[in-house]
C-alpha cells in the first residue's frame, strides 16, 4: 500500500533499539540497592536510582546471586483505584552472580521471554478483568514494587530481595495550571524556563473526563500542552450526543493568546474520538499548524458536530455487526458504515479545508475501528484536492490504545458507549515497541512543524 510507511518490527531491529537505550557495562552505577533478605546480600539496583519518568527506560539489575542461580523477578504496582497489576520473568544469573536485564534474556514460562529490559513494565496485567492502567493524578508517581524470588517454581520460592521505584509523570519545573476560562475546562502544562513554547492541544476519546497524563509527559519535552476536556467533566455535557466546534475554537484562541505559547499556530493531538475531533478542528478552524491523530477516524463518529450553520451527522453504524467471542468480549471493528458510500458521505470530514500538516499513527491490529483504512482514505482525499500527502506510520501488531511508552497493552476493557467489554487488539510486545516509536514520531512531527527545525529525536526502530 503506497500510502503507508509500514515499520518492520523485527527481532534484529528490536535488539538494535535496546542497545541504543541500554548501553554500557553490566553493572549499573548509581543504582538504588534494595534491603537484603538473604545471607548472600542479594540486592536490586535501578538506574536511574530512586525515580524516573514513566516514559523513560529503566535499568534493572540484581547482584549477589550465586553463579547461574535461577530466580523469578516479580513486578507489581497498584493504580489509584487500588487495583493490582503484575508481571513476572524467569531468569538465570550470569557466572559471576550478576543478573542485568539489559544482557540476560528472560526464560520461557513467565509473562514474557527473550531480551526485554523493560518487559516487567510493558507486560504488567491487571488481576481484575477488563481493567486498563491509567493515571489520574499526575502530581503523584506510580510506585513499582520489584521482588526477587528463588527458583522458577509456581509459586516461586524464598524472597531474596525487594525494592521500590517511583515512576513520575511531571519533570521537575513543569508547571500544572488548571484552566477554567470561559467555557474551557482544561489543564495547561508548561515546561521549565521562560518560553514561549510550541503549543499543543491534547484530546482523548469516548471515555470523557480530563485525562492529563499524556499531556504532562509531552510537556516534559518542551511543549506547552493543553489537556482539554470535551464531555463528562464538571459542567460540560454529560453524554456524547452533540459537540460544538465553537468550544474547541475557544481553546485554540486561549492558547494563541497565551504569553507562554509560541505562534503563529498550535498543534493538535487526538486519540480515537479525539482524533476525528482534531481533524474537524483542523478543517474548520484557524490557527492550526500541525495535527497528529492516533487511531482516529476521518469521519465524524458518535455525536452530531455543529459549527455555526454547518452540521455534520455521525457516521452510521449497525450493532448487528458486533461479534461476541466465547469470553463475552465484543469485537466492534465492523460496526461503523463506510463513509465513502451513500448518505454516510455526509459524515466525512472536509479535510481539504485544512491548512496544516497531518500525521496519522495507525495500529494495524486495531479492533475498535478500521484506522488504517481511515488514514489511507484521508490521504487519498487530501491529495485529490491538491493538498500535501500526510505522514502515515503503521505498526503491525499494535492495537487501538497506543499510549505513551511503557503503559501495558490493554487487550480488552469496558466501552462506555457499547456497554460491555470490547477487544482493542494488539500483541503485547509489538504494541509496546509501537508505543515507544510512535512517541518519538509524534514529538519529532511537532518539533518539525511548530518549531520549524529538527528536534534531534530519531526513530529508534
Amino acid at each position: 500500500m503506497g500510502q503507508v510507511a509500514a515499520l518492520s518490527l523485527s527481532r534484529l531491529s528490536a535488539r538494535c533499539w535496546q542497545r541504543l537505550l541500554w548501553p554500557g557495562p553490566a553493572r549499573i552505577p548509581g543504582g538504588l540497592a534494595a534491603r537484603s533478605l538473604s545471607s548472600m546480600a542479594t540486592s536490586i539496583r535501578f538506574s536511574p536510582a530512586a525515580r524516573s519518568l514513566f516514559d523513560e527506560p529503566l535499568g534493572i539489575a540484581v547482584q549477589g546471586l550465586g553463579p547461574r542461580q535461577q530466580v523469578t523477578l516479580r513486578a507489581s504496582l497498584r493504580d489509584e483505584a487500588g487495583e493490582l497489576f503484575e508481571a513476572h520473568g524467569r531468569y538465570q544469573a550470569a557466572d559471576d552472580g550478576e543478573l542485568d536485564l539489559a544482557r540476560c534474556p528472560a526464560l520461557p514460562g513467565g509473562s514474557f521471554s527473550g531480551l526485554e529490559p523493560m518487559g516487567l513494565l510493558w507486560a504488567l496485567q491487571p488481576r481484575k478483568p477488563f481493567w486498563r492502567l491509567v493515571k489520574k493524578d499526575v502530581q503523584t508517581p506510580f510506585r513499582l514494587q520489584l521482588e526477587v524470588l528463588e527458583g522458577h517454581g509456581d509459586p516461586p520460592g524464598q524472597l531474596l530481595a525487594q525494592a521500590e521505584h517511583e515512576r513520575l509523570f511531571l519533570r521537575d519545573g513543569v508547571r500544572r495550571v488548571p484552566v477554567r476560562e470561559g467555557r474551557i475546562r482544561a489543564t495547561l502544562f508548561l515546561p521549565p524556563g521562560n518560553g514561549p513554547f510550541p503549543g499543543i492541544i491534547d484530546l482523548y476519546g469516548t471515555g470523557g473526563g480530563l485525562p492529563e497524563y499524556r499531556a504532562c509527559l509531552l510537556a516534559n519535552y518542551g511543549f506547552a500542552v493543553l489537556a482539554l476536556a470535551f464531555y463528562g467533566y464538571e459542567d460540560l455535557p454529560k453524554e456524547m450526543k452533540e459537540f460544538h466546534l465553537e468550544y474547541f475554537e475557544e481553546a485554540i484562541n486561549y492558547m494563541l493568546k497565551h504569553t507562554q505559547v509560541k505562534g503563529p499556530g498550535v498543534g493538535l493531538l487526538g486519540f480515537s474520538k479525539g482524533g476525528d475531533l482534531c481533524l474537524s478542528m483542523a478543517s474548520f478552524l484557524k490557527g492550526i499548524t500541525a495535527t497528529a491523530v492516533i487511531n482516529g477516524s476521518v469521519a465524524n463518529v458518535g455525536a452530531v458536530l455543529r459549527y455555526k450553520d454547518i452540521t455534520i451527522p455521525p457516521l452510521g453504524a449497525d450493532a448487528k455487526r458486533i461479534k461476541i467471542n466465547k469470553s463475552g468480549i465484543a469485537d466492534i471493528v465492523d460496526v461503523l458504515n463506510n463513509p465513502l458510500e451513500g448518505p454516510n458521505r455526509r459524515s466525512f470530514i472536509p479535510l481539504e479545508k485544512a491548512e496544516c500538516r497531518f500525521l496519522f499513527i495507525v495500529g494495524q491490529d486495531d479492533h475498535n475501528w478500521k484506522s488504517e483504512f481511515f488514514a489511507v482514505e484521508g490521504s487519498k482525499h487530501l491529495q485529490a484536492h491538491g493538498k500535501e500527502k500526510p505522514e502515515i506510520v503503521c505498526y503491525p501488531g499494535a492495537g487501538h490504545y497506543i499510549e505513551p511508552p511503557f503503559f501495558p497493552m490493554c487487550a480488552a476493557s469496558m466501552h462506555l458507549l457499547v456497554g460491555k467489554p470490547v477487544m482493542w487488539g494488539g500483541e503485547p510486545k509489538a504494541h509496546s515497541e509501537a508505543q515507544r516509536d510512535a512517541w518519538q514520531q509524534i514529538q519529532a512531527f511537532f518539533h518539525r512543524h511548530l518549531n520549524g527545525k529538527p528536534s534531534g529525536t530519531t526513530n529508534k526502530l
